[in-house]
């Protein structure tokens, strides 16, 4: 699709309509804005940038999101959702492998709902209200209402997993402009910072989901050659790896999905020090503290970073791409941080990723550059393809390719089919996703019939199924029967959606709780923050106040009750103040903790 093309650094009306980026993340989430020179990413009220994608539920109260409610899991992991997007479009057979993380509610057709609380939620519900939130952050920085983003997806989600991201945008009040896939958001923003040309590899290893993508930057022209990856591999499965190598070594104790949860989260802490530390302590799965060092981390993971790696050695022989013609690496996910998977990428590619890119900001911050283009026009042409291949089921329950894996996108096309047995006057078509021979391997998206086929021997009717596939990676198929005109088509929108009806409905909720409401959410996420800086201090004081002198007592019991006195009352400017400066003056008491532990378990 071919954009307009504007006067270089035109600069735009301050009443034009605001687009932003928005890279929804399995573990953190970024939202982005491009002013027309650069892309900004924007920060919450406390200065964050990447913003936890976890929701806390609180009975008589809006949705908390961010590092606050991942807070919470301390406490209440009853109450707290992280890491949704893995369940993004997924039916409750599909859900059944990695359901140990979630609280699964009782079985409700095919939809998923998660049991939060006293809440039952479905992962477009939870992902709709990051979201909400993400977009009162550019609302609160930009200073004007935001309605339109371009929304990064990874690029080997399905056909299910992609509409469920759009009807979550759209619950959100958001209108989604486009739905781009991460590895070309990623190769956008920073092909057009550093004005790269050639073979580049985008290897994108974030929370849930691993992608590889090969492009071709050229002037302007960013070409996705081919793509691959796994929907279910990323940062969250090392978190599993960790906690399971921490209840091996106490002995395979068994522990329920609460506490699962909270030695997830003890997890990715303990893999994000180990990135920069040598080793550390851990409260995995019981209340005994564990040790792990850098090499044992390295260990784990192994097996998981070799599999990343045997998907991009397929993804160039298949492409016929040799090692020695990429031009540049850039890594995308939070996960890539950890030095041993620099480590491996740098061997396997012969050279190093480029490091002058954040690989939490860039997928964001290249959606942002999109936005602005497809609102006020851009010099820029994207030519992504699809991650899986389309077809239909024959004869035989045989899968007959009709859109090719890495086909370029937007796709239309038509193949003829004919009816099997004489006199049929009606076939099925059932619509499939995947790159197995066999239908039933694949994965099944819908099915329709076309009928009113006039009676005809065998092999002689003619019936054409067109697909077509959107700018976002949508399908809409069509079959039409050449001597009649007859047609029929589909949409796809898997059973386990939600319908339109749903939707509405929760539109119409939604719009109930007017911008009065923003603020009372702000007010309880601040005193939430809060009570959990109170709860871990009172604990930490039980354990190490012999680490402190007493004038440092002093002035921490000082700071630590007028905050308790604060939150009673609705100050919430007050109590962000107080709970900054109780922060600030408990510093030094955290850092000779964390040498303590250290020390105590290296001896």
């Amino acid at each position: 699709m071919l954009l307009q093309i504007n006067e270089p650094n035109q600069p735009q009306s301050s009443n034009k309509r605001i687009a932003v980026g928005i890279d929804l993340g399995t573990t953190n989430s970024v939202v982005s804005y491009f002013d027309g020179n650069s892309a900004m990413t924007l920060s919450d009220d406390v200065g964050g940038k990447t913003i936890a994608s976890a929701v806390a539920y609180q009975q008589g109260s809006d949705p908390i999101v961010g590092h606050v409610a991942l807070d919470e899991l301390a406490n209440n992991p009853e109450n707290v959702v992280v890491s949704a997007k893995r369940l993004m479009g997924k039916s409750i057979d599909d859900a059944a492998s990695i359901a140990s993380k979630y609280m699964l509610a009782e079985k409700d057709g095919q939809i998923v709902r998660l049991q939060v609380g006293e809440r039952q939620l479905t992962p477009v519900e939870i992902s709709a209200d990051i979201l909400s939130y993400l977009k009162s952050i550019a609302k609160a920085n930009i200073g004007k209402e935001i309605t339109d983003a371009v929304i990064t997806i990874p690029a080997y989600f399905d056909e299910a997993a992609r509409k469920a991201t759009r009807e979550a945008a759209i619950l959100a009040n958001l209108n989604p402009l486009r739905l781009i896939n991460e590895p070309t958001a990623a190769a956008l923003a920073y092909g057009l910072e550093k004005g790269a040309e050639g073979m580049y590899a985008i290897y994108d290893l974030g929370g849930g989901t691993f992608d590889f993508s090969l492009l071709r930057l050229t002037k302007g022209v960013f070409q996705v050659i081919a793509t691959s990856g796994d929907p279910e591999l990323g940062g969250d499965d090392i978190d599993h790896l960790i906690v399971e190598y921490c209840l091996s070594h106490l002995g395979d104790r068994q522990i329920n999905q609460a506490t699962y949860k909270q030695s997830l989260y003890q997890a990715r802490k303990a893999k994000e020090y180990l990135s920069d530390h040598a080793a550390g302590q851990w409260s995995i799965g019981s209340d005994e503290k564990i040790t792990l060092d850098q090499s044992t981390l390295n260990q784990i993971v192994t097996p998981l970073i070799e599999k990343t790696i045997d998907m991009c050695r397929t993804t160039l022989i298949e492409a016929e791409v040799e090692v020695e013609e990429i031009k540049g690496i850039v890594m995308v996910g939070g996960s890539t941080k950890m030095p041993i998977i620099q480590e491996r990428v740098t061997t396997f590619f012969k050279q190093r990723p480029h490091s002058d890119v954040d690989p939490d900001e860039v997928v964001a911050q290249g959606a942002a550059i999109q936005a602005s283009a497809l609102l006020h026009g851009g010099d820029t042409l994207l030519l992504d393809v699809t991650p899986l291949s389309l077809g239909i089921e024959t004869m035989g329950g045989v899968m007959e390719i009709i859109v090719p894996r890495n086909s370029p996108i937007p796709a239309n096309k038509t193949q003829t089919f004919t009816t099997f047995q004489d006199g049929q006057t009606a076939i099925k078509i059932h619509v499939v996703q995947g790159e197995r021979e066999l239908a039933d391997r694949c994965r099944s998206l819908g099915e329709f019939n076309i009928t009113g086929i006039p009676p005809m021997p065998a092999n002689m009717a003619r019936v054409d199924v067109t697909f077509n596939v959107d700018m976002d990676g949508l399908l809409t198929v069509t079959a039409m029967e050449q001597t009649t005109g007859q047609s029929q088509d589909i949409t796809i929108n898997p059973s386990y959606g939600l319908s339109e009806q749903q939707i509405r409905a929760m539109l119409e909720q939604s719009s109930k709780h007017g911008s009065e409401d923003i603020e009372l959410r702000l007010l309880a996420q601040t005193k939430l923050a809060a009570e959990n800086i109170i709860h871990n201090l009172e604990k930490a004081l039980g354990q190490d106040k012999a680490l402190l002198d007493s004038k440092e007592i002093i002035v921490i019991s000082e700071n630590l009750n007028k905050l308790k006195q604060l939150l009673s009352s609705d100050d919430r400017t007050k109590i962000a103040d107080q709970t900054k400066i109780l922060d600030e003056a408990t510093k030094g008491f955290a850092s000779r903790r964390v040498s303590n532990s250290v020390a105590s378990g290296l001896r």
